[in-house]
């Protein structure tokens, strides 16, 4: 059993420690290489997941009437965090941009009918990625 297994701060300072060093048969090549891919998986799901809060408050703010007047200010200004945070997540991994429209086509559906169980959202066009990125635009409504 390595310190991978048992103490993840330890392993991770001996392997800077290895590679520092330029030693390389210390280094532990197999968790190293997990974790790597880990780094970027975890890049991508921080992506997915603003991109589905971003959509859902662009939901919320053209469809929730009821809770509106009390909630859109907070709405809006949570739009406009996930907007730079998704801004700052791809000036930080220029390549996530490429998958910026496939995550947002992939969400969108399971989105609405996730949302549909707490506010009705009729028939209508889907708001593109292009939309909804855009910091000058909030949906009035868009029946």
């Amino acid at each position: 059993m390595t310190s991978y297994d048992t103490d993840y701060y330890q392993w991770t300072q001996q392997q800077v420690d290895a590679m520092r060093r330029r030693e390389l048969e210390e280094i532990d090549w197999l968790n190293l290489i997990e974790e790597i891919e880990g780094l970027g998986k975890s890049e991508k799901r921080k992506l997915e997941s603003y991109l589905a809060r971003l959509l859902d408050h662009l939901l919320k703010l053209s469809f929730w009437e009821s809770e509106k007047l009390y909630n859109k200010s907070h709405w809006e200004t949570e739009v406009a965090n996930f907007r730079y945070e998704i801004e700052k997540i791809l000036k930080e991994n220029p390549s996530l941009a490429n998958l910026v429209e496939p995550i947002w086509d992939e969400i969108y559906d399971k989105r609405l009918k996730i949302l549909s169980r707490s506010f009705s959202i009729p028939n209508h066009p889907k708001i593109s990625i292009t939309t909804a990125l855009d910091d000058e635009w909030f949906p009035s409504n868009l029946e």
